[in-house]
């Protein structure tokens, strides 16, 4: 954490504001009560003070791109001149209406990191994954390789469906990647859709005698979603003790997991999708 956001400590501030008090009255006033109105005014002051350097420490993180959010996000874009990507216009006249969808913020933070990778022409790894990020809004992942001298692979993730790119956005980020500005004379560029590796999770959760099962059932349903969603890009594999850690929900005593039966490996030009999650909520068990 940058040192420009302290740690916040109610005790602290509650014993240096009430030493000053009592060093300000002298013997004029001894009675550190809990009950005594002065005391509540002064507990009442820190407690306000914590509140105002929470605040600056919020204001800190605003401006800066690691923990920046929502418009704060979209200043420090402009700084480097990075737009936030319009992923779904909407539809005012649907019923009910239908808002715009832009960019999450952790896609959006990704493409101002890589920004300044995008001035180079020497046509770099980190380059040529800016500009594919950037070249559609339908794109949700890049990864460039070169198989060797002067060819360049350019793996394409598309946000639709399971992943695999249409040839309409594959000529859409092959154009952004061609442009004179970006592709060196030198490389030989091929622009391909990430090839998807399949899967599903089966399990059997045995869940604790008290809770409703329905609910925990519910939990580990969204976690596991989560997780497989935090999983569908290029290159990252499934491993079986992240699906384990997600489906293990408070409520749960045990996860019997079928399917995948092992970790899933992806190559750089691969990307997982989840078919499909089914659980089954076993008796629940006194053991």
């Amino acid at each position: 954490m940058p040192a420009v956001v302290e740690p916040l400590d109610f005790e602290s501030i509650y014993q240096e504001q009430l030493a000053y008090f009592q060093s300000s009255m002298g013997d004029g006033w001894t009675a550190v009560l809990e009950s005594d109105p002065v005391v509540k005014l002064i507990e009442l002051a820190a407690y306000r003070e914590v509140m105002l350097r929470g605040r600056v420490n919020d204001a800190a993180r605003a401006v800066m791109l690691a923990y920046a959010t929502g418009s704060d996000l979209d200043q420090i874009g402009a700084n480097y001149q990075v737009e936030r990507l319009l992923i779904d216009p909407g539809d005012v006249k649907a019923i009910p209406p239908r808002q715009p969808a832009y960019e999450a913020d952790e896609d959006y933070r990704r493409r101002i990191q890589l920004s300044f990778e995008g001035y180079t022409t020497a046509g770099s790894e980190q380059s040529y994954i800016f500009h594919g990020l950037s070249a559609d809004p339908e794109v949700l992942d890049v990864s460039a390789i070169s198989p060797g001298p002067g060819a360049v692979t350019v793996y394409v993730l598309s946000r639709i469906g399971d992943g695999m790119a249409s040839e309409v956005l594959l000529a859409n980020v092959a154009k952004v990647l061609n442009a004179d500005e970006v592709r060196p004379m030198t490389d030989r560029l091929t622009v391909q859709s990430a090839s998807i590796v399949r899967y599903s999770i089966v399990a059997t959760l045995t869940v604790l005698p008290g809770p409703d099962a329905s609910v925990v059932r519910d939990a580990a349903q969204a976690a596991a979603e989560s997780y497989a969603k935090a999983q569908h890009v290029l290159g990252q594999g499934v491993t079986l003790s992240g699906i384990y850690a997600a489906l293990h929900q408070p409520g749960v005593q045990r996860v019997d997991l079928s399917s995948p039966s092992s970790n899933l490996a992806v190559a750089i030009g691969e990307a997982s999708f989840c078919e499909s999650i089914q659980l089954t909520v076993a008796e629940q068990s006194d053991d």
